[in-house]
């Protein structure tokens, strides 16, 4: 063994480590308990706890969050109840005899950022190793973001950002400045925009030979790597993620070229994470840039999207007149989201 490989190994005193938390959400005060402790340990497991009796963010979202960012370790969810939901060093036996039962083994350390992670460790037999309880590296608690993530956003990572931000979608019928005023909403909010993926996909199909026969299985590939493109975006956010149309609007294009709408289209189309639709209005001249249909059928485009927006209780505004005007109600509307 070289000597800088003797060296990490010894830096390692541990075999077997173990972090037990909510992390409801993870954010980088967990992360720094996380790194200090892969820095100890040669097999770190961690236990994410999920009381059934509440309902927060659902655990395998955050499980799912520390596997990303640290492939390495072992990630268990425990589901309990409110009797376990305490701070208290009365149930650390308690916990501590859960826990051998559930992992098979004692673990040789405990790291935890909590005063009650002592008791625990020690009811096990396991060595325990504090991590910044006072919280001078990392001033922050799952408390604190739970009560307004955007207030604290350096404190969370990109994919607790990507759960976080909020999404706000504008649509419209073919030249009525939907890209224009994302670009300038963008701008504004100094944040990230998904723009228009089918109309990418139009071009790139454009001087095809079948260029106007258009077959379901390419919109349901237009509405995936929307929502991918959209879901990749919210992560790079300033807390806001601008969406140049999604897959509910792909919906409307699907019935205006294939005749009606598509049950299988529908069940990728997430309006759920959607906080607002941004509807523009087709009072503005029309714009033949060489891939749009054409103004003959722009207003009825515009009032099916009115009318499947009121279909589903989607909320929505209208923008229209000049560009100033419509980005200044829009401003004022996504500035009450926060």
């Amino acid at each position: 063994m070289t000597g800088q490989k003797l060296k990490k190994a010894m830096a390692k005193r541990y075999k077997t480590g173990l972090i037990v938390g909510k992390f409801i959400p993870l954010h980088k005060g967990h992360q720094y308990l996380i790194e200090s402790a892969l820095k100890k340990t040669e097999k770190l497991t961690i236990i994410v706890c999920q009381n059934d009796n509440l309902r927060l963010i659902d655990p395998e979202v955050r499980a799912g969050w520390i596997k990303e960012l640290y492939p390495q370790i072992k990630v268990i969810i425990y589901h309990h109840g409110n009797a376990l939901d305490s701070t208290s060093t009365d149930i650390s036996p308690i916990w501590a005899d859960l826990t051998v039962k559930l992992l098979g083994y004692v673990p040789d350390v405990v790291f935890s950022s909590e005063e009650y992670g002592k008791t625990y460790a020690e009811c096990m037999g396991s060595a325990h190793v504090m991590v910044d309880n006072k919280r001078r590296k990392y001033p922050i608690s799952g408390t604190l973001i739970r009560s307004n993530p955007y207030q604290y956003w350096q404190f969370l990572s990109e994919p607790v950002r990507g759960y976080y931000s909020k999404r706000v979608v504008i649509l419209g019928a073919e030249s009525t400045g939907t890209t224009t005023l994302t670009k300038a909403l963008a701008r504004h909010y100094r944040t990230s925009w998904a723009p228009e993926y089918g109309r990418t996909y139009c071009e790139g199909r454009r001087t095809a030979k079948n260029r106007n026969n258009w077959t379901s299985d390419e919109f349901i590939h237009i509405a995936s790597v929307q929502n991918a493109m959209e879901d990749f975006l919210a992560r790079k956010s300033n807390r806001l993620l601008l969406c140049d149309t999604d897959a509910f609007a792909t919906r409307l294009w699907y019935e205006r070229y294939l005749g009606s709408l598509y049950p299988d289209l529908d069940k990728i189309t997430h309006t759920q994470n959607k906080s607002l639709y941004i509807l523009t209005g087709d009072e503005i001249p029309f714009e033949q840039d060489g891939t749009r249909d054409g103004e003959h059928i722009r207003h009825q485009m515009h009032q099916r999207f009115i009318e499947e927006l009121n279909k589903y209780k989607l909320k929505y505004i209208l923008v229209t007149g000049s560009r100033q005007k419509r980005l200044r109600k829009a401003i004022k509307e996504i500035d009450r989201l926060f």
